[in-house]
């Protein structure tokens, strides 16, 4: 089996920053309101960027910081909810902005757990010949979604970018990988749906905002999430305790505080920066993974699950050395 490492981190967001006062002057709501509830304080909002030109920013970082060219690369996946459009995918506007000439890419759509889904398709790609470096991205303009007057979801989500590169390696990346969906949970988060036409010819056709159950979404992460890391960390063959560090989807500060509590694991082994960022689904991990090691909290050598959850729904986690 050919291994593969993390290269590269990199992330990008918006200069825009609103804050929950800026919200409060929209809808009925207050900062007291959305902090005790979800840990959030401020989101990044494009204002003119589409999603393709976030996860450009954040390939063009990654090939600066890696010394790579555009060339290197053999593979390039976005995992976003929220593309430029319906064709072609955000990943082959990244190709061309980057002039990554020699990559097959496309997008992969499983919202919050799409960047453990597009790492688990590249760890299988990445055993085939001619493929051997890859770009990993996950990338959300969700505000072009969000219905700025609905406060039970324009208060949660804010838009942004993070991905890997990923390189040959004398040693196994991967220890451990669980994917899951939910199907049968499907309308409990939806976006962007589109109607079918009764009569012809019709109208263009138009998106429906984000709509979530709040209440079911919760609760099925704080019971799934646990029960995804808990499969992942027994196919590694570990113990809870000997995982470092636990990457989490940033949905809501209360979801990951309670999954440390049931995974019975000190929090300060789950760092969040949902206060400064949002929800930014696909984005959210890529991001936590960039700042965390930015900050010197992971090292290489740790052993690191990350685990999403969301749209689906689905529970993704993958357990690997960084």
């Amino acid at each position: 089996m050919k291994n593969w490492q993390i290269i590269e981190t990199a992330m990008a967001v918006p200069n825009k920053v609103v804050t929950n006062d800026d919200l409060s002057r929209l809808m009925d709501t207050s900062d007291e309101w959305i902090r005790s509830r979800t840990g959030i304080e401020r989101r990044h909002i494009s204002q003119g960027d589409n999603t393709s030109d976030l996860a450009s920013r954040v390939a063009h970082r990654l090939l600066t910081k890696s010394g790579w060219s555009a060339d290197d690369l053999d593979l390039i996946i976005v995992a976003t909810m929220s593309p430029d459009a319906y064709t072609p995918s955000t990943a082959a506007i990244v190709q061309g902005k980057i002039g990554a000439t020699k990559a097959a890419c496309f997008d992969l759509s499983a919202a919050c757990s799409g960047f453990v889904y597009a790492l688990t398709v590249t760890h299988g790609m990445l055993q085939l010949p001619g493929y051997d470096r890859a770009m990993v991205i996950g990338a959300e303009v969700l505000s072009k979604l969000i219905d700025w007057q609905d406060r039970s979801t324009a208060v949660l989500f804010g838009d942004g970018a993070g991905g890997v590169l990923l390189g040959p390696s004398a040693e196994p990346a991967v220890l451990a990988q669980q994917l899951n969906s939910f199907g049968q949970l499907s309308d409990r988060i939806v976006a962007g749906h589109t109607q079918v036409a009764t009569n012809f010819p019709r109208p263009l056709t138009d998106l429906t905002p984000f709509q979530m159950d709040g209440r079911a979404v919760y609760k099925f992460a704080t019971h799934q999430v646990p029960m995804s890391i808990r499969t992942a960390a027994q196919q590694a063959d570990l113990r809870l305790d000997q995982i470092d560090c636990f990457l989490l989807h940033q949905a809501n500060a209360r979801i990951i505080k309670q999954v440390a509590r049931r995974l019975d694991q000190p929090l300060s082994k789950f760092p969040i920066n949902i206060d400064e960022y949002g929800n930014t689904s696909a984005a959210s991990e890529a991001i936590l993974l960039d700042e965390c090691a930015a900050k010197g909290l992971i090292h290489r050598g740790d052993t690191i699950a990350l685990s999403g959850f969301g749209g689906g729904l689905t529970t993704a986690t993958m357990i690997i050395k960084y």
